[in-house]
């Protein structure tokens, strides 16, 4: 796997509409653009080389996310995505984003009990993508659930991917859109019999 480029995005987020945030607020998305092994292939190729890869990148990226944003136990959300070149398939960037990643994800950071929101898709190079983050640890944490616009000019290219992973340490600014906890929903989901 040869990565072409590695792409950092950061925001610290200390004062907005107007009002000064309690902490602030980061937000930390670092990507690598590789060449896509499957671009041109015909439909039905074993995905497993993207897999392998999303393993890979997924640890080394996370690793690259702590270092800059701080201890894994200060995070709150997390997200994970991909764009895919024009001569790929989405189901390359499904197996990069749905398949083991996460499990990279979790063992770097050694905690994340909630699913890991992702989204992929087939774009020409400089097309944004949302990343959508959710809760680590309390699904119900809905003041977690952000999103956070990211492009790259140059990527991916027809034959490249863009595999993206984020991390952010508090809610929403000015979050308080409280959701439901556990036992509501558990007591709903048991009304329902």
């Amino acid at each position: 796997m040869e990565v072409r480029k590695t792409v950092i995005f950061q925001e610290e987020i200390a004062i907005e509409n107007g009002s000064r945030l309690a902490t602030p607020m980061r937000r930390v998305v670092v990507g690598s653009v590789i060449r896509n092994p499957l671009a041109q292939k015909p439909v039905g190729e074993d995905l497993k080389p993207l897999v392998d890869i999303s393993v890979e990148l997924g640890a080394k990226m996370t690793k690259t996310a702590l270092s800059l944003i701080g201890e894994a136990k200060n995070l709150r959300a997390y997200s994970k995505g991909a764009l895919v070149g024009l001569s790929g398939d989405l189901e390359h960037g499904a197996a990069m984003i749905h398949a083991r990643i996460g499990m990279a994800m979790r063992s770097t950071l050694r905690r994340g009990r909630v699913i890991i929101p992702g989204n992929a898709k087939v774009v020409a190079a400089g097309t944004a993508i949302d990343l959508v983050f959710g809760p680590i640890d309390e699904g119900w944490d809905l003041d977690a659930v952000d999103t956070m616009p990211i492009s790259v000019g140059d990527a991916p290219r027809p034959d490249e991917i863009l595999l993206l992973v984020g991390y952010a340490t508090g809610p929403r600014p000015h979050a308080r859109a409280k959701g439901p906890d556990q036992s509501e929903v558990d007591a709903l989901i048991k009304s329902f019999t």
